[in-house]
């Protein structure tokens, strides 16, 4: 496999999920049949260029949402432009880039399940989502982010049973155009995603259990009690399993030194941090990082 990619993209971000909830995602009831591994948003993506001679193990759906690029696939090169959607399948060489002079901006997701069949009729074949006054376009993209967020809120079943059902509607909505321009829809957030959002501003403030109690208006025990029925975790284990994915980002999209970002996380023992780290990704970091930023 040949992969080639800018230095990387201003505002860019991206998710990859670790081995171990890939393995889970296989076998929950739910989303087994459909699931995100990886998902992302590169914007102005000057240089952007991937080959994949082999193919890839999951199905890569490419949305475009400006500039323009274009995909080599089965011997034809297709030129994707505004508001345009590729799905490549998985195990199929392709490859795929930015044009020279109006670099596409783009949102992707690899996915696999066992009843990607429903899609059948989008993959391997270029979608125009369309422009009009009716075309909800904004409303997809903040699907895209209910995805996106979810899982950088962590890794608990309802939060990776949410995306999947995401994920059905984001194909859905490209599947189905003209029935997803007549829907609307409505979101609401509860004091359990009131507490995650305090959590994930302050992964470099070392806040406690009180803090995030006091922050939404509970009792520690109280609060502690309902986020370990809802998530089924404690909030401390979360807040530290969110803290591991801020640590992904910075070794994949930052020049920081190992050490620096254990300290910056609060982990005083650069030791303590790569054990911690390596039991949730199966990684070390100086692994994570020669995978991921090569």
């Amino acid at each position: 496999m040949t992969e080639k990619i800018a230095d990387g993209f201003k505002n860019e971000k991206a998710i990859i999920l670790p081995y171990n909830v890939r393995d889970y995602l296989k076998i929950n009831h739910v989303t087994r049949h459909l699931h995100v591994t990886h998902i992302g948003y590169y914007p102005e993506a000057k240089y952007h260029f991937r080959e994949r001679k082999n193919g890839a193990g999951q199905n890569i759906l490419i949305y475009c949402e400006s500039g323009k690029g274009w995909i080599i696939y089965k011997g034809e090169k297709i030129y994707l432009d505004r508001n345009q959607v590729f799905i490549l399948p998985e195990n199929e060489a392709h490859a795929y880039g930015a044009d020279a002079h109006d670099p596409w901006s783009i949102y992707w997701i690899h996915f696999k399940g066992e009843d990607t069949d429903r899609f059948s009729s989008l993959i391997g074949k270029k979608t125009d989502t369309g422009e009009s006054h009716s075309g909800r376009i904004e409303d997809r993209l903040a699907l895209f982010e209910e995805i996106y967020q979810n899982l950088e809120m962590g890794y608990n079943p309802e939060n990776l049973e949410y995306a999947s059902y995401c994920l059905s509607y984001f194909l859905a909505s490209i599947k189905y155009l003209t029935q997803f321009r007549e829907i609307k829809n409505a979101k609401e957030m509860d004091v359990i995603q009131k507490s995650i959002i305090f959590m994930k501003n302050n992964l470099e403030q070392n806040i406690d259990l009180e803090d995030i109690a006091q922050h939404i208006g509970y009792s520690p025990s109280h609060f502690g009690n309902l986020f370990q029925k809802k998530t089924s975790y404690s909030p401390m284990g979360y807040y530290n399993q969110l803290k591991i994915q801020r640590a992904c980002s910075y070794l994949q999209f930052s020049d920081l030194k190992i050490k620096e970002i254990a300290f910056r996380l609060g982990y005083y023992d650069p030791f303590h941090f790569s054990k911690a780290f390596k039991k949730e990704t199966r990684l070390t970091p100086k692994e994570y990082r020669r995978k991921y930023n090569p």
